[in-house]
């Protein structure tokens, strides 16, 4: 009986499991790119490394060491890797960083002092990355393992007293390996958990598109790393600004992400695009008016020659009047994604009448539309755009088979035209100052997916002062565990 109450719970679960609407997988092609935008920003964090004063004294030589500063990092060797455990992994290996800093010597009643530039070499620094998501759907860097070691020191000391420095050089440079040991880590913490952080927390989760709806790209689960990828899956759903508590259930198939060619690839199921109509549905946002110049010549002939029976039958100062057409939309348009094309299902109510100057309008004909709209997808920047082509449509009616009407050409771009919110798009939930490039889009059965090519349209440095909390450094230090020396 366990075992089948077991079964039984699994099932429910199961049905109840939602698919995501959205997914994004960033492919091991990124991480070169990647890479050398985050060792420019690493190269510019070490340089904010401070180092305490070294004093000391050796039998009558008093000496302090101080105002130790980074000026530049110079890499042999580095990798960037996902790791299943880890997702992050950055290697660095036989680096050596260059130093200078203020020496003081002071011998009975000699005194000597000046600024020295000294080495670092043998630099081995071993950091992971570890991504999760947060309670409100963000991904956030929840931790980060570091090991860093020196494994020499060299200082060209000169002046009055080289041959006493060169004495004292050996407990010096031990002093300053121990203390820049230990200050590596702090810092590469520091630049994970919070200056990353602010950079994630420029991607979009539950935001406006428009002044009528919003799009929910929380995270449904933590990312998932493998050897070669990382995948995440975001809800990827549309609401109303006036009911962001409304959801609509996802019934769509689970989109599938196999490729690994590109950069990145993002998919969306029929869901994604069926949640932004019927919340612009329930918007109130999917009507039409056309009136007079606004109805398109081609259509405006046609439907005055269908209707011309009731036309001549009225006074001749409305015969001649402007020509209303509106259309408002019956029920949600459904998207449906085949590897042939997406289309676009609507049906709408039809009410054509004349509008005369100063009399109230004369209705013609009320009807309804099935109409099939063509549906072509493209990523500009970071922005999912839609391309709507309506070839054919139809006109009927309920009461009379003689006012039913079929309709092609370019009647139907003029009626539906290109609007602004499809022409805008909405926003892939991307950080700041990195776009897509060279997109590609491919339909699949109940889902598409576009493969493209990353591009830092602003450096990760200009992103993170833009948007840098307030300096948190002394609340977040490591655990000592995780600054190996």
């Amino acid at each position: 009986m366990a075992l089948f109450g077991a079964l039984f719970l699994a099932l429910l679960a199961g049905a109840h499991a939602e698919f995501p609407g959205c997914k994004i997988r960033v492919t091991s092609k990124a991480l070169e790119l990647v890479k050398q935008e985050g060792l420019r920003f690493l190269e510019q964090e070490l340089e904010t490394i401070t180092i305490p004063d070294l004093r000391g004294k050796e039998g009558h030589f008093y000496y302090n060491i101080s105002e130790v500063k980074v000026t530049e990092l110079q890499l042999t060797s580095s990798e960037l890797d996902f790791q299943p455990q880890q997702e992050l992994m950055l290697q660095i290996t036989n680096a050596s960083l260059g130093l200078r800093f203020r020496r003081q010597l002071l011998y009975w009643f000699f005194y000597d002092g000046g600024y020295i530039n000294a080495s670092a070499e043998g630099v081995s620094i071993r950091t992971g990355l570890e991504l999760s998501r947060d309670p409100a759907g963000r991904m956030k860097v929840s931790n980060v393992s570091c090991q860093a070691s020196v494994s020499r020191m060299h200082a060209a000391f000169g002046g009055t007293f080289k041959k006493v420095y060169d004495f004292l050089s050996t407990f010096i440079t031990s002093g300053m390996r121990f203390l820049l040991n230990q200050q590596i880590c702090p810092v590469l913490y520091h630049a994970g958990t919070v200056l990353l952080n602010s950079l994630l927390d420029t991607v979009p989760v539950r935001s406006s598109v428009d002044e009528l709806v919003g799009i929910d790209y929380s995270l449904m689960k933590d990312p998932v790393a493998s050897t070669s990828n990382l995948d995440m899956d975001f809800r990827g759903a549309f609401f109303p600004l006036t009911e962001r508590n409304w959801s609509l259930p996802n019934q769509a198939v689970e989109p599938q992400l196999q490729e690994e060619e590109r950069m990145v690839y993002v998919a969306f199921s029929e869901f994604f695009f069926d949640s932004a109509m019927e919340s612009y549905f329930r918007a109130g946002a999917l009507q039409l008016s056309l009136v007079g110049d606004k109805v398109p010549h081609d259509l405006d002939m046609l439907l005055r020659a269908t209707y011309f029976g009731s036309i001549v039958l009225l006074s001749p100062e409305v015969i001649d009047s402007p020509l209303k057409l509106e259309l408002r939309v019956l029920a949600p348009p459904r998207c449906t994604i085949k590897p042939s094309g997406t289309t676009i299902s609507v049906t709408a109510s039809v009410t054509i009448a004349l509008v005369p100057p100063d009399q109230p309008e004369v209705q013609l004909s009320s009807m309804t539309m099935d109409a099939r709209l063509s549906a072509k997808m493209a990523l500009r920047g970071k922005a999912l755009r839609t391309q709507l082509d309506l070839r054919r449509f139809r006109i009927y009616s309920n009461h009379s088979a003689l006012e039913s009407l079929a309709v092609s050409g370019e009647g139907l771009s003029g009626v539906l035209p290109p609007t602004e919110r499809t022409w805008r798009g909405v926003q892939i939930p991307l950080p700041e100052g990195i776009n897509f490039v060279r997109e590609v889009v491919t339909n699949h059965a109940g889902f598409l997916t576009i493969g493209a090519d990353l591009h830092f349209a602003k450096g990760l440095r200009e992103v993170i002062e833009k948007n840098r909390p307030a300096d948190v450094r002394a609340s977040t230090a490591p655990p000592p565990s995780t600054a190996a020396v």
